[in-house]
């Protein structure tokens, strides 16, 4: 009786230990694989999940990779990309529905998950505002300004502008450091 290679089967049993122990029973780059399930169908994707995870050093940085970077690991095809961006997404909406509609100093955490996940895996500077209502709600998020790796320009009679045209009573002032490893730095305006 001939022995069936390892990696029969190895789709299903992935899936049902992720569904048994969810995040926790599994490696980053079997989080990874799972997602490439969707987008390659019938290919052994472990070497790829590997290589990405590998190439950006975590699960949030692969996700969170440019399209062309993505692109320079072999096998990554639109449709890769797509499932990662879809997932970032999703995660970005995720953390914004924790801070969306509420009083946002009193979810500081939230906050900060937030605005790391929305700006801390960028390759250029980015400076974002945070516009909060009289009661220290969050009324709008926008990206002000992209700038480049190390600098990003900021007009202060653009940030008033729009906070003049948003009604906001409060400005929470974001910016990120994509050629350091701090997280982004937050500045409240009252």
């Amino acid at each position: 009786m001939t022995k069936e290679p390892h990696y029969i089967g190895h789709r299903k049993r992935l899936k049902e230990r992720f569904m048994k122990g969810g995040q926790g029973a599994i490696a980053d780059y079997e989080l990874i694989e799972l997602l490439l399930f969707l987008a390659v169908p019938r290919r052994d994707v472990k070497p790829m999940a590997k290589a990405l995870l590998e190439r950006f050093d975590s699960f949030a940085e692969v996700i969170s990779a440019e399209p062309a970077r993505l692109k320079e690991v072999s096998g990554v095809s639109d449709n890769v990309v797509i499932a990662f961006k879809m997932i970032r997404e999703g995660a970005l909406k995720l953390s914004q529905e924790q801070i969306l509609g509420k009083p946002v100093v009193s979810s500081w955490q939230a906050l900060l998950d937030y605005c790391r996940a929305s700006m801390a895996f960028h390759n250029k500077e980015q400076f974002r505002i945070l516009f909060l209502n009289r009661k220290n709600i969050l009324i709008a998020d926008e990206l002000q300004q992209e700038g480049t790796i190390d600098h990003t320009p900021v007009y202060p009679r653009e940030v008033i502008k729009r906070a003049l045209e948003l009604g906001a009573s409060a400005l929470i002032l974001v910016h990120n450091h994509p050629s350091a490893t701090p997280p982004p730095a937050v500045m409240i305006l009252k």
